[in-house]
Formats: C-alpha cells, sequence, structure tokens
C-alpha cells in the first residue's frame, strides 16, 4: 500500500513525510524544494494478538510494544501542484506521473493561508486555504481524463463494433493509474454515461474522471501550520472536508528527534509527551517544548498519526493478518512467533492472503487453517481484521 503525499509548494509536505517517516527530505521556504519523489516507511498502529493469544510476539516486518503493532505503509512526497498542472505548468507532469501507483492521498494544505496558490509565502490569513483543496481535486480529475482521452474516440468505436464491455477498454487506458476494473464499473454506474461511448463528450468524460478520482484516489486533508491559523480558518476547511484533520508536521518531527535523542518520552500519536531531564535542555528548547504541549493539549496531538491511521484503516478499510506455518505455536519456518503482519483491503479472502504472501502460495492454494479457532477454511474464507492464518498448498 502506497499514501502519497500532495499538495501545492511550500504548505509543509516534505515537514510531514520526514515527520512520518523520519527520511531525510530537503525542507525549505520556497516553493519546488521537493524535485524528485521522496519514498519512505511510516506505521500504523493496531492491537497485536499476542495478548489474546498469550504468547510472546517475535515480530519480523514489524514492530510490537506491549501489544499494540506497527505495521509499514509506504509513504511517496512528490513535487509540489500548481494550478493547471495537468497542462504541464511547473512540475506537473512529473507530480501527477509521480502519484500513479498511489492507493489514497493526504493533501497537506496551509490552514493559516499564509501562502498563495502558487507556493508563495504570506502572512497568515491573506489566502483562503479551502481553494487549496478545489484546486487540488481538479488537478488530479482533469488528469486523469487526458489520459482516459487520448485515444478513447478510437476506444468507443471498437467497443461499439465489437461488443467489448467498455469498462474492460476504459481499463486498458487507466490500468496504470492503479485504478481497477470494479472500480471503472461503479463510476460508471454513478454517472450513468450514454450506452453508446461514442457520444461521450469532455463533459462525461470528466464526471467520470472525478468519480474515478473519488474511488482510487481517495483523499484526506492534513490542515498543517494550525498553530499559526486565523481563528475560523479550521472551521471553513473543515465544512467542505469531512476528512480533515489538524496536523503540526514540524511540531511531530520535533518530537520525534527529541525521543530519539533521549530528551523527552514520545510515542508517535500520543497527545502528550514527557521531559526527561529538564536540565539537558537549553531556554530555547524548553520555550519550544512548552509551545508544542500547549498546541498539543489544544488539538490532541499533533495530528500526524491520525492522518495515517485515518488513511489505512478508514479510507481504505484496511485490516490487519498474520500468516503463520505452525497455527499451533503461531510461528513461521524460523520458529519466530506472529511474525508478519499484512494490510488487507476488508473484504479480502484467504486465496488473496495467500497470493500476497508468495505467489507460489496462491497458485498451489489448497486450503488454510483459522490458528485461534483451528478450523480448516476454504478458498473463499473472508478475512477478518486480527485473523491469524496458515496457508497450505500443494508442491
Amino acid at each position: 500500500m502506497q499514501i502519497g503525499i500532495v499538495g501545492k509548494p511550500n504548505v509543509g509536505k516534505s515537514t510531514f513525510f520526514a515527520a512520518a517517516t523520519m527520511a531525510p527530505a530537503e525542507i525549505a521556504n520556497y516553493p519546488f524544494t521537493t524535485i524528485h519523489a521522496n519514498k519512505g516507511v511510516a506505521y500504523v498502529r493496531t492491537p497485536c494478538p499476542c495478548k489474546t493469544l498469550g504468547v510472546v510476539c517475535n515480530p519480523n516486518n514489524s514492530a510490537c510494544v506491549d501489544g499494540t503493532r506497527s505495521v509499514p505503509i509506504e509513504m511517496l512526497d512528490v513535487a509540489g501542484l500548481v494550478p493547471d498542472a495537468w497542462q504541464g505548468k511547473g512540475l506537473g507532469n512529473q507530480f501527477l506521473d509521480d502519484l500513479r501507483q498511489a492507493d489514497a492521498l493526504i493533501n497537506v494544505i496551509d490552514v493559516s493561508g499564509s501562502t498563495d496558490l502558487e507556493g508563495n509565502p504570506g502572512n497568515p490569513g491573506t489566502h483562503d486555504p479551502r481553494q487549496d483543496i478545489e484546486f487540488l481535486r481538479k488537478e488530479i480529475e482533469y488528469w486523469i481524463r487526458e489520459i482516459l482521452k487520448n485515444g478513447f474516440n478510437k476506444i468507443a468505436r471498437q467497443t461499439k463494433m465489437t461488443g467489448e464491455k467498455v469498462e474492460t477498454a476504459v481499463h486498458g487506458r487507466l490500468a496504470g493509474l492503479n485504478i481497477t476494473e470494479s472500480q471503472i464499473k461503479q463510476a460508471l454506474r454513478d454517472v450513468s454515461p450514454p450506452e453508446d461511448p461514442t457520444k461521450w463528450d469532455d463533459d462525461i468524460l470528466l464526471k467520470i474522471s472525478v468519480r474515478l478520482r473519488e474511488l482510487s484516489k481517495p483523499m484526506i486533508v492534513a490542515m498543517n501550520k494550525a498553530d499559526i491559523a486565523p481563528p475560523g480558518n479550521i472551521e471553513l476547511v473543515k465544512g467542505i472536508s469531512g476528512t480533515a484533520v489538524v496536523t503540526m508536521a514540524e511540531a511531530e518531527r520535533a518530537l520525534r528527534k527529541a525521543a530519539a535523542a533521549g530528551l523527552v518520552r514520545y510515542s508517535p500519536g500520543s497527545g502528550t509527551f514527557d521531559v526527561i531531564d529538564p536540565g539537558k535542555l537549553n531556554e530555547n528548547q524548553k520555550r519550544a517544548l512548552d509551545r508544542i504541549s500547549q498546541m498539543m493539549r489544544q488539538y490532541g496531538g499533533t495530528g500526524v498519526q491520525r492522518c495515517l491511521e485515518m488513511a489505512a484503516f478508514e479510507t481504505l478499510d484496511l485490516i490487519t493478518v498474520y500468516p503463520v506455518e505452525d497455527e499451533g505455536k503461531y510461528t513461521d519456518h524460523f520458529g519466530r512467533v506472529l511474525p508478519d503482519a499484512f494490510l488487507m483491503p476488508r473484504g479480502s479472502t484467504a486465496k488473496d492472503l495467500a497470493y500476497r504472501v508468495h505467489t507460489d502460495l496462491g497458485e498451489k492454494f489448497i486450503r488454510a487453517v483459522n490458528a485461534k479457532t483451528k478450523r480448516i477454511i476454504g478458498s473463499e474464507y473472508v478475512l477478518q481484521d486480527g485473523d491469524v492464518i496458515k496457508i497450505i498448498s500443494g508442491k
């Protein structure tokens, strides 16, 4: 799974990325700091079954602290988007191409309104942050439409002549955007275009593209720079986006660095932190931490971890499943207990998990065992959150 960090230049995208992943990223107060996409790994928290099973786990691809498993997700920080990027303005073509494989997007905006649409800095309150959401949606939707539009007349004529399903032909054009045929079917049902695809004009293609963006690239708004936002800005943004989270990426990054340096005790996602030894802090550090503590009390934390977990568990509706080789001891062939945690779309089956672990397991799938209940399950068994599953395959 890949989550893209998007937005106009100079709103804190790279700071958000660095805070979430602790990966190095160039950060500066001018547009187009990010030229090439940055990739990193962040983690989302979920209950580990070790507690209910009464075992001590030995995580391999993740970490477990006191029964909470941190599962990795891939993050992508792309170049800033400016108006008319879909026509190639700024770094638009590169930005949009980088987003092809993203499953969900976190749109980082400057909720303080201190940067214009081009990403140029100004004073808080001089720009309406709602425009940042509307224009970014539009850029992605027009980008999808242009890809669909390229060669669509030929596709429309062919499907009309051969009787091929139009969603199959459209999927051939959009598969590179990580858009599934089922999402295309859903979009066509919702838009209800003319039965004859040769009658689909630019407006119809745009309506289809809008729905495809909603289905294939769902978006969460990270209201960054909330600590300097004028009164009312946060509520204005929430009014046009049901999935908006107050974030303070710079504060999150500072806390993670301070925790790594042994200055504070802080768990990402927590609403508080503790200073370990105040005597080790200089006056500037004390003032900065006091300010961060005050803002965290106001908003319930920095919001960065909340954004990641909302994307994974609410927007994408993922569940966590634990494949094992020994259903009695919950171990892999190295003897590690509950070694791996995989994020799977809700509704996935035991066979889907087999393919996720290894293609050969999927192709040679025979049956599986629910390690919690010790019951045999078939290929169509629908996985539940927290399942521990043994896959049995042929030679």
